[in-house]
């Protein structure tokens, strides 16, 4: 009879602490449902995923954010034709994670501004490609965190008012290892590299931009960075003397690629003659300077042998004035023969008289 109870009140503690445990796993998987789960797998919506080749494809649409559920494994991610007209701070890190990808390219998206870090999170990216977008702003600090970046590309994407903060963005220690460096198209007018931490750069593209002219600052920091082989074709270079530390540099080395390509755009006499063509006088600027000289000296000269001749006449006035006077008086007599004679030939009767 005991036996009996006690094996009674046994299931029955063990029904019950089954009980309890089951709605314990049921309260659990409900919790579960409710919270955010972030699959690292999944591919985000109106996007191509390649899992085989690490790649995330995005292209057109009209969301004006970027994605932020990015799978973990992407190496390459590409996000073209949309919005997105600001790339903000952390805007590739989720949750402060870091993503281990190597490639990023956002052209063609209309991006307007780059807030500072906006690419923390980001510790392994070699590649980042911003062409063809309309930048108008460019912090300081916009490629901050970015130590493995290897090529940037910004062609045909920096407007005008952007183009100081580009130099500013592109001084960051955190692209001394740089290697390429892509800026064709931008309109620019100097080479936007104010200083010289790029130890690593190999490749400088400034091919159809608005470079007329290069300065001493600009070359000198070529001159210390041999190992940089530079782009300058299609830029309106005016070939004058302001030319001639460019010109020095462009014959003294071997660093420009495309040097037989660099035209003269000005003075008209000059245009479409190639660069590296010119005669050193032509770019003289002493020369310049010495003719110009010359040629204001003559004129002072001119002037005052011109003012003497005034002041002489002016002194003898009275002396000239007299000597004309004494002109005029000879004039007159002898016009007054002349005078008499005509009227003896044209009167017959005289003419008889004389006879």
């Amino acid at each position: 009879m005991y036996e009996n109870m006690w094996t009674f009140h046994s299931i029955t503690i063990s029904t019950r602490l089954f009980s309890a445990r089951n709605r314990w796993r049921y309260a659990a998987a409900v919790c579960l449902l409710f919270l955010p789960v972030r699959m690292d797998d999944a591919c985000p919506s109106s996007c191509v995923c390649a899992r085989d080749s690490g790649t995330v494809t995005c292209r057109d649409g009209e969301d004006t954010e970027l994605p932020r559920d990015i799978p973990g494994w992407t190496s390459a991610f590409i996000l073209q034709g949309r919005n997105v007209s600001t790339l903000q701070r952390g805007a590739f890190s989720v949750n402060g994670t870091e993503s281990a990808m190597a490639t990023l390219s956002l052209s063609h998206n209309g991006i307007r501004t780059i807030e500072p870090y906006a690419f923390l999170g980001l510790p392994r990216l070699r590649a980042l490609d911003l062409s063809h977008n309309q930048l108008t702003s460019i912090s300081a600090r916009a490629f901050h965190g970015l130590a493995e970046l290897r090529s940037l590309h910004l062609n045909a994407s920096i407007w005008p008012r952007a183009a100081t903060q580009l130099a500013n963005a592109l001084s960051a220690q955190s692209l001394r290892n740089l290697h390429r460096l892509e800026l064709a198209g931008n309109m620019l007018t100097s080479i936007p590299l104010t200083r010289s931490d790029m130890h690593d750069l190999h490749a400088l593209v400034l091919i159809n931009n608005s470079i007329e002219s290069i300065g001493w600052e600009n070359v000198t920091s070529l001159f210390q960075h041999r190992r940089v082989r530079v782009y300058l074709s299609f830029n309106p270079f005016r070939c004058n003397c302001e030319l001639e530390p460019f010109y020095s540099w462009l014959k003294n080395s071997t660093q420009c690629a495309d040097a037989g390509r660099l035209l003269c755009s000005e003075p008209e006499a000059k245009r479409g003659l190639p660069v590296e063509k010119l005669h050193r006088e032509d770019v003289d600027c002493m020369k310049e300077n010495l003719e110009a000289v010359s040629y204001v000296f003559l004129g002072l000269v001119l002037a005052l042998i011109g003012v003497v001749f005034l002041m002489v006449l002016y002194l003898n006035r009275r002396g000239i004035k007299r000597w004309m006077n004494n002109i005029r008086e000879a004039c007159r007599d002898q016009m007054e023969v002349y005078h008499y004679r005509y009227e003896q030939d044209a009167d017959p009767r005289l003419a008889n008289v004389a006879v």
